[in-house]
């Protein structure tokens, strides 16, 4: 191996450097960030990062680099291997051949060239075979195949603390107590003679110095191919190949950016349509299609086992977990729908909806107006459509409802963690956080030496407390900067909506012979509607921008490991993403209608507008159409975005090849025209899916059919996922995860949250506890005159009066709309008539009203959170059967080992025994003689 001179050091550290960003850079002069207990990965991970230095070569030629030979495609397009067909591909780089580039920028060129032969000869001295092959469709593109020989595999398996099999496990699963329900399950599950179930066994971390106590039966087999494409990609991750001003340049990832390799990643294994031709092949791609991603399969299981096997536990768990919330919300939809034929049949004997409709009753109603100037006095029974719908909604099996899904919620949360315990150990994910290596990012920045307080050995860290500080009160800032331009929008839609409720009141009344549209399309009805779409399109624009922002904070604060990465990103993304979709909900269910003050002196927003009024049925109609408008243009946005986007890209990419399709093209360059997903495409799934579980469990009481479109939106999402990832996209790097992250405490946090905004929803937004009120109270005697408890004179009992000559100036000359001259109109509180001692100032029922309402939502809240806590207490987060399969894991394990060491011990013993034996006997025997 050629060593690096002084003179081309100097050489390197004098070009100048054309890439973006600083990620990616390490001081030339010391290793990455290594581990400290053990001692020959610590020195594998240290040589990792000094091999550029010491192993570079020459720049000045291409002789001095050692570069991967150049062999022509076999033919053979289903092969995965190296053209010896014996060495297996783990991973494939892609890059434009800068020679036969049509460009002038030949300085460009030669450094883009020199980077890369820098880079894959350090590949070469780490231990990675290589085998380039040129496209068969166009001939400057070429392909670097990796292999990763055995030796390489077990190195950095030690290193990365990889757990693999040590023996088969031999504990017995326990039959299942629903075994009549075998037929119907059978039928939903997986043919396990098409999908075979995966072999248990006890596993370890690996370690060299006790490979044969590791079961190894065939040694191309015992590294999976998700094992060892996770290993190459920690390889490639690290090496370098660049020295600039003492700084180093490395990674697989900085060198895609930059433009120097077009795409690095690992194989599918086969076509999705059809099995390899290749005898050898698994055909999991094909089996995870025709199982799991074609529609046919809607209604089956899906094959977790095999998805983890050849995604990672990373996908697996998340589709281990929308599978589950799926299931669950299939018993949330069953109520929700019950509560909603509930709600509709009993319409019709809804007495405040038919005296809103009753031509003597709510036809001879005189509204006040909702607007200064230009707004119309109007009738009650304009209304009458709405307070219709609304009587499906706001009705005493919402209230059921409600407490239902703040149990459900809780139930769910509760044995998600059991199920998720049990996938930890069948994963063997127990212990990952132990095992987690060091970003390369966090790695390249550790400049700062300090003492570790455990081990009191020194260790570096990328900044001390002070920059720490620093960089923690920047990122606040920046994110609490982006939640107030939210708060902006949400006072800009505000206004809208005050602005154009006038416009709409003055058109609307204007038009002439559209009795069926006014009896439909009022203006509060227009107003809500064409408000929800601008919130929905400023939404989606925001999470467009605040994505890359909250990606260029979470860099600048530089967490330690790919796990804290993703927390830290996931907790600034939701945190926007909450205000960004639930504000205008909070808006119309909580502040709209509240501050309005009366006709006579009515509350201005901003001094200038008139606080919006609630339709005399209160705000909850306007609140389901707002979460309707929002889920369902989410849920399509979503879907074109997951669907039809990568469909046209791959459309639009085999129309620019159509005129090479009669070539064999071989399975990497198939590959390489497939879709790239990004390092967080699955963030944005799980970040998804969190805002409907809020939408389906904040607002559920004014919406009781969300969690049936929730349940039918997440069928199709499971196997759009699906039928995206085994089709569309390239195959992603395997990781392991142990759980399914931040995104749980946020669940919690929102089951939590849920359980007050519905008691408040139903306490402020409904009209329930007033109407309560009204029926045991001030229907009979002494507030009522009805003999019985009735609803009868509900609507007229809690419309208060208002004198048209105590108008203020600036709404005095409201038009009467050809109804003539009145002196009396009505608006929606509970206040003392005109004339009355204390006129205009809240009644007695107001304050019957708000003592039930506070009430109501302390009973309501006490009682499911007392619920709540018992089935949190009740049901433990392992379940016994997983706690033993751990314990007796562990023992055995153990035993194992120790019983192979103790072996090995003994054996060295003998031989050291024999031999001083035969020592002492060789000695003895001279003096015998």
């Amino acid at each position: 191996m050629k060593k690096m001179s002084r003179n081309v050091l100097l050489q390197m550290e004098e070009e100048e450097d054309d890439d973006d960003g600083d990620i990616g850079d390490v001081p030339a002069s010391r290793p990455f960030l290594t581990p400290h207990t053990h001692l020959p990965s610590s020195l594998v991970l240290e040589n990792l990062g000094q091999t550029i230095i010491s192993d570079l070569g020459s720049l000045e030629s291409q002789q001095d680099f050692r570069t991967p030979e150049f062999e022509e495609f076999n033919g053979k397009s289903d092969s995965l291997f190296f053209n010896d067909g014996q060495r297996r591909i783990d991973f494939v780089l892609v890059y434009e051949d800068e020679s036969r580039k049509e460009t002038n920028k030949k300085g460009t060129n030669e450094k883009q060239r020199r980077k890369r032969q820098a880079y894959e000869s350090n590949l070469i001295c780490h231990g990675l075979q290589l085998e380039a092959t040129r496209s068969v469709l166009d001939d400057k593109r070429v392909f670097v195949k990796v292999h990763a020989p055995w030796e390489v595999l077990c190195t950095y398996a030690e290193l990365m603390h990889i757990k693999l099999p040590l023996k088969p496990n031999d504990l017995k699963n326990r039959s299942s107590a629903f075994g009549t329900l075998n037929w119907f399950t059978k039928v939903l599950s997986v043919d396990e003679s098409i999908i075979k179930p995966e072999q248990e066994f006890f596993t370890a971390p690996f370690e060299k110095n006790r490979m044969n106590d590791f079961y190894i039966v065939d040694r191309d087999a015992f590294f999976n191919p998700a094992t060892r494409s996770r290993i190459v990609y920690f390889i490639l991750s690290r090496v370098k190949y660049q020295v600039i001003n003492s700084v180093s340049k490395f990674g697989i990832n900085r060198l895609v950016n930059s433009g120097i390799y077009k795409a690095a990643f690992p194989l599918h294994d086969c076509k999705f349509r059809r099995q390899s031709e290749d005898p050898s092949c698994p055909n999991e791609r094909y089996l995870l299609y025709r199982e799991w991603a074609h529609p046919r399969s809607i209604y089956k299981k899906q094959p977790l086992d095999l998805i983890r096997k050849y995604y990672g536990e990373k996908i697996g768990i998340y589709f281990a977990w929308l599978g589950y919330y799926t299931q669950m919300l299939l018993l949330a939809a069953v109520v929700g729908v019950a509560c909603f034929l509930y709600g509709y049949l009993n319409q019709d004997n809804c007495t405040w909806s038919k005296e809103v409709c009753h031509p003597d009753i709510g036809g001879k109603i005189i509204m006040c107006p909702q607007c200064d100037k230009h707004c119309p006095f109007w009738k009650l029974n304009i209304t009458c459509e709405s307070s219709k719908k609304l009587c499906i909604f706001d009705s005493f099996g919402t209230l059921i409802f409600a407490v239902f899904m703040g149990v459900w919620v809780t139930l769910f949360l509760e044995f998600w963690k059991r199920r998720q315990a049990e996938l930890e150990y069948e994963w063997d994910t127990v212990e990952l956080q132990q095992e987690e290596q060091a970003r390369p990012e966090y790695e390249a920045r550790c400049t700062h030496i300090v003492i570790n307080e455990i081990t009191q050995e020194e260790e570096r860290i990328p900044f001390t407390a002070w920059g720490k500080c620093l960089r923690i009160t920047l990122c606040a800032s920046a994110v609490f900067f982006w939640i107030l331009l939210i708060i902006a929008s949400v006072i800009g839609i505000i206004v809208y909506r005050l602005s154009v409720f006038i416009v709409f009141s003055t058109q609307l009344k204007n038009l002439n012979g559209t009795d069926p549209i006014q009896k439909y399309l009022t203006p509060q009805t227009a107003t809500s509607i064409t408000a929800s779409i601008i919130s929905f399109i400023i939404i989606m624009i925001l999470n467009t921008i605040y994505e890359r922002v909250a990606i260029m904070i979470t860099n600048f604060e530089l967490p330690r490991t790919q796990t804290d990465y993703e927390n830290s990103l996931t907790m600034k993304m939701f945190l926007f993403q909450f205000v960004n979709y639930y504000s205008s909900c909070f808006y119309i269910a909580f502040f709209k209608g509240k501050f309005v003050g009366y006709p006579g002196d009515p509350v201005y927003w901003l001094g200038k507008y008139r606080n919006e009024e609630c339709d005399p049925g209160g705000c909850l109609l306007e609140l389901t159409t707002q979460l309707t408008i929002i889920m369902g243009g989410k849920a399509i946005w979503n879907n074109i975005q997951e669907v039809l986007l990568p469909w046209i890209m791959n459309l639009i990419g085999r129309f620019h090849r159509v005129s090479g399709s009669e070539k064999i093209t071989p399975r990497w360059e198939q590959d390489y025209h497939l879709q790239p997903m990004g390092k967080l495409g699955l963030f944005y799934e799980y970040l998804e899916m969190i805002i409907q579980f809020g939408f389906v469990t904040l607002f559920v009481a004014s919406f009781p059919l969300a969690p049936l479109l929730a349940l039918v939106n997440n069928i199709l999402e499971i196997r759009v996922d699906a039928w995206k990832l085994t089709t569309q996209f390239r195959r992603l790097v395997p990781e392991k995860a142990q759980d399914i992250g931040a995104w749980q405490p946020i669940m919690q946090g929102i089951a939590i949250l849920a359980v007050v905004t519905n008691a408040m929803i139903i306490a402020f937004t409904s009209d329930m506890i007033p109407r309560l009120v009204y029926y045991w109270s001030f229907s009979v005697p002494p507030y009522g005159n009805h003999t019985s408890y009735t609803m009868d004179g509900y609507i007229n009992n809690t419309l208060s009066i208002f004198k048209v000559a105590d108008f203020k100036n600036k709404s005095k000359g409201n038009p009467y709309s050809e109804q003539g001259n009145h002196t009396t109109c009505r608006y929606r509180d509970f206040r003392y008539p005109p004339g009355h001692p204390q006129e205009y100032k809240h009644n007695i029922y107001y304050w019957h009203v708000i003592a039930a309402k506070l009430a109501f939502i302390i009973v309501m809240e006490h009682l499911i959170y007392s619920v709540k806590f018992f089935i949190s207490y009740a049901i433990p987060d392992v379940s016994k059967r997983t706690k033993s399969k751990i314990q007796r894991e562990k023992y055995l394990t153990q035993k194992l080992l120790r019983e192979n060491h103790l072996k090995d011990m003994t054996k060295n013993m003998g031989v050291i025994a024999e031999r001083m034996i035969e020592a002492v006997d060789n000695n003895l025997r001279p003096k015998l003689e």
